[in-house]
C-alpha cells in the first residue's frame, strides 16, 4: 500500500490489513477537531502508560527530523513500525508534513522483504535491520531506534553508502531529539536538533529543554558526557549502574566492548554479593560455548574489575515489546 501525502484522499484508499486499519484510525484521529493525540509508551524503562500529546508539537518534531536529513516533498518513505507507539506515529506525521509518498509494510522482522524500489527514508529497529541487510542499500537515509545498536550490527552495516543513524529519544521527546551517524562517517557523539538545549544534573544525567516539543525540562536517568552545546555521548542509565567493591560500572559500555568480539546478545548485570555489594556477571544468549567463553576471557578490559566474575548462558534473553532487553525480568530469571 502507498499513501501519497501530496494528494491525500483517505476515502479513496483501501485499508485492508489490521495494520493498515490502525493507520486509518490514526489518520482519522489526526484530522479530527481534537488538538491532542494519544501516545503509548513502550514500557522499556518503566510501567507502560498512555498520555496525550499536542499535534502541533508532533509537527515541530517532524520538521526537525526532515530538516536534519534533508527530506523534500515527493521523497519516498517506508513505514514498518507499530503505530501504537510514537515511532510509528511520527513516521506518518513526517510524511504528512513533508508531503512524502509513504509505503506501508506490516511490521515484521523482514520489513524490506518485498521492497523492489529505492526509497529516501525509513526508520527501523536493530532486529529489523539485522534481518534486512541484503536490501539496506535501497534506502538513502535510515534511522535505527527502539534499542541500542550493537557493536556487531555496526560492523555489519559499516560498508554501506546508505546514511545510517542511531537515534536518541523517548516518548516524552516525541521520538528522537538527536542522531549519531553510524555510516558512512561514524560519529562518537549524538548531535541534537535545532532549538534544543542540553545540560546535566548533579548526577551527570542528561536534561533536555525542547520547548517546541515539551513545555517542561525533561530530566532523564541517562548518564552522558557533553562535548558542547549540541553534542553528547551516552554512557549508560543511572539505574543500571553497578556498584561493585565501591567502583561504579556502566554495563552498557562493557556490553559494547564485549559485542565487538562475540556475535551473541550479551548483557552485563550485577547480583548481590556479601563482600563486593554487587558481583559483576555476564549473561550470554545461546548455547554454552567454550569458544565464546575464551573470546570473553581474552578481551582487554580497561579496568580489572570490569572483567565479569561469572558467565551465564541463557536460551533467550527477555525483551520488551519494542525489542529492548528487559533487564529487570532477566535479573529475576537468573536469581530465582
Amino acid at each position: 500500500m502507498l499513501i501519497d501525502f501530496n494528494n491525500l484522499k483517505i476515502n479513496n484508499l483501501d485499508f485492508e490489513t489490521d495494520f493498515e486499519k490502525k493507520i486509518k484510525k490514526f489518520l482519522e484521529e489526526w484530522f479530527s477537531n481534537t488538538e491532542m493525540v494519544q501516545i503509548q509508551t513502550s514500557g522499556s524503562t518503566g510501567t507502560p502508560k498512555v498520555f496525550e500529546i499536542e499535534k502541533n508539537r508532533m509537527i515541530h518534531s517532524a520538521i526537525m527530523t526532515c530538516n536534519f536529513l534533508g527530506l523534500k516533498e515527493g521523497n519516498t518513505a517506508l513505514l514498518c513500525l507499530p503505530v501504537e507507539y510514537i515511532s510509528g506515529k511520527m513516521m506518518i506525521v513526517r510524511s504528512m508534513e513533508r508531503k512524502l509518498k509513504l509505503i506501508i509494510a506490516d511490521p515484521s522482522l523482514k520489513p524490506l522483504e518485498n521492497l523492489q524500489s529505492e526509497i529516501d527514508f525509513c526508520a527501523m529497529t536493530p532486529l529489523q535491520v539485522e534481518n534486512s541487510l541484503d536490501r539496506i542499500h535501497r534506502i538513502r537515509n535510515l534511522i535505527i531506534g527502539g534499542a541500542a545498536v550493537s557493536e556487531s550490527l555496526k560492523k555489519r552495516i559499516s560498508g554501506f553508502m546508505t546514511h545510517i543513524y542511531e537515534t536518541y529519544g523517548m516518548s516524552e521527546t516525541l521520538s528522537h531529539i538527536a542522531l549519531r551517524q553510524i555510516t558512512p562517517q561514524p560519529e562518537d557523539y549524538f548531535t541534537v536538533f535545532e532549538n534544543i538545549s542540553i545540560s546535566t544534573d548533579e548526577r551527570g544525567c542528561l536534561k533536555i529543554f525542547a520547548p517546541e516539543l515539551n513545555a517542561e525540562i525533561i530530566q532523564t536517568n541517562d548518564l552522558v558526557e557533553i562535548k558542547n552545546e549540541k553534542q553528547f555521548r551516552f554512557l549508560g542509565r543511572v539505574d543500571n549502574v553497578i556498584n561493585s567493591g565501591g567502583a561504579k560500572i556502566f554495563p552498557e559500555q562493557l556490553e559494547a566492548l564485549i559485542k565487538r568480539e562475540i556475535p551473541n546478545e550479551a548483557v552485563i548485570s550485577g547480583i548481590e554479593d556479601e563482600s563486593l555489594g554487587q558481583k559483576l556477571i555476564l549473561i550470554i544468549e545461546g548455547e554454552e560455548s567454550e569458544d565464546l567463553i575464551k573470546k570473553v576471557l581474552e578481551i582487554q578490559f580497561e579496568k580489572s574489575f570490569h572483567r565479569p566474575k561469572e558467565i551465564i548462558f541463557i536460551d533467550k534473553i527477555p525483551r520488551t515489546p519494542n525489542g529492548k532487553v528487559n533487564r529487570r525480568e532477566l535479573l529475576a530469571l537468573i536469581t530465582k
